[in-house]
């Protein structure tokens, strides 16, 4: 499928500045945030899906901290999976509410996911499951235990300093 052509204007730049910090946690948060902008929800939604159609938004989720509701155990899984296969095995995969960033890659290694849980027992009780489900040999998997956790945040930022607020409002 080939994408539209969408080129983002500042409207565009302020709504994808706001999405990423901040996202009200209300029952209409796209009303709230086309509030902040002096936009209507309507608008706000339309830009919103013809960034998402465009590839420029590829989601909107949150990010939460794994070990703060209560699952201190994590690793990052590396699959090797037959190319004909991997739709249904990521189905399978992304079944698992432990289970997140599950993406495919140019690698022998081709489907990594991330796994969480409370302890390291349960993770190997889900990886087994996992395997038996999906069909993979287990020496076709890295499991790459989380030894010391790294957090970034990335953000990116589409105005100077002081910038955003010239003709939209705040953010």
């Amino acid at each position: 499928m080939v994408k539209p052509q969408w080129i983002p204007d500042r409207v565009d730049l302020m709504i994808l500045d706001a999405l990423q910090d901040n996202f009200p946690l209300v029952a209409r948060p796209y009303a709230e945030i086309a509030s902040r902008l002096g936009l209507t929800e309507t608008g706000l939604l339309e830009r919103v899906k013809h960034l998402h159609e465009a590839g420029i938004i590829r989601g909107i989720s949150p990010i939460l901290e794994s070990r703060n509701i209560g699952l201190p155990a994590a690793t990052l899984i590396a699959f090797h999976v037959p190319e004909e296969t991997i739709p249904g095995t990521a189905d399978i995969i992304n079944s698992y509410p432990e289970v997140s960033h599950n993406f495919q890659r140019e690698h022998y290694y081709n489907l990594w996911f991330t796994l969480c849980a409370k302890n390291n027992e349960q993770i190997e009780h889900l990886l087994a499951d996992i395997l038996k489900r999906t069909g993979i040999p287990r020496d076709n998997v890295l499991n790459l235990p989380t030894v010391k956790q790294h957090k970034i945040d990335v953000r990116f930022s589409f105005f100077r300093p002081g910038e955003k607020g010239d003709t939209f409002g705040p953010p």
